[in-house]
């Protein structure tokens, strides 16, 4: 990863299991040491275990601080083509498109706005959110070295300010499935339309597999997440055809023609 990139992501998600385990490792060695009871090692034997594994899925397995290799090589195959990228957040998704395919170029969408104070602890009135929304996105694009092949545009993915059968591609990592049922129908409603026929779409989601609930667990904040059914059901409805699906860790993605 590109020193200059930051992904904003809040530091709980990345160091809280090291705080755990510099807290839990001492309680055990002290437990040895004193002889107390088994139940007491044994708790926290296996606390200090998770801690340390959970720790390890968070920065090798879901690599939250690093750009992610494009989830499928089938998208945008011919590797030119205008994507269009919704609820871009600090550019993770769209630098793993534009890395991936050198010859594209993109439009990052985003609302910078209460939803990205939320994710990427940005506060402050709008104006402030919007403004440094959009310069974090900007120096990422450039620590990234793809800045002059990215656009942002502000605006709301249910109601997208682009033209009708404008882009080639369209993604979206980890945005739609933090909208309720209806803005979820109304993003992938848009996406069709920004879509010229044929186009694909890369809709990449959330889902409490085993590695999320084991690393994470109550923690979690998504609360009830769409199957991945519903996920299909959603996307023919909106006139899309599935080609391609897959879960990696934490997450479910579809690989979707427009009909």
């Amino acid at each position: 990863m590109h020193s200059h990139i930051t992904f904003g992501y809040p530091w709980q998600i990345f160091y809280g299991h090291l705080i755990l385990t510099c807290i839990l490792a001492p309680l055990l060695w002290l437990a040895f040491k004193r002889g107390w009871p088994v139940w007491v090692r044994i708790t926290f034997a296996l606390l200090t275990f998770w801690a340390v594994s959970a720790a390890a899925v968070v920065h090798f397995e879901f690599g939250l601080d690093r750009v992610p290799a494009l989830t499928t090589e089938s998208f945008l195959k011919s590797g030119t083509g205008k994507v269009l990228d919704m609820g871009a957040g600090t550019g993770r998704s769209s630098i793993m498109v534009l890395q991936a395919r050198p010859n594209a170029t993109l439009v990052a969408l985003d609302q910078f706005g209460a939803s990205y104070e939320q994710h990427f602890g940005e506060a402050g009135a709008p104006q402030q959110v919007l403004d440094i929304g959009q310069k974090r996105l900007h120096a990422n694009f450039e620590a990234a070295g793809v800045d002059q092949r990215a656009s942002i545009l502000q605006g709301d993915m249910r109601k997208m300010p682009v033209e009708t059968a404008s882009f080639d591609a369209v993604v979206s990592a980890y945005a739609i499935d933090h909208l309720n049922r209806e803005g979820r129908h109304a993003a992938i409603s848009e996406a069709n339309r920004a879509l010229r026929p044929g186009g694909e779409f890369l809709l990449i989601v959330v889902t409490k597999d085993f590695w999320l609930n084991y690393t994470f667990g109550p923690l979690m904040l998504h609360g009830r997440m769409p199957s991945q059914q519903s996920w299909i059901d959603a996307l023919e409805k909106y006139g899309f055809q599935v080609i391609e699906s897959g879960t990696p860790p934490g997450t479910l993605y579809f690989l979707a023609k427009k009909k």
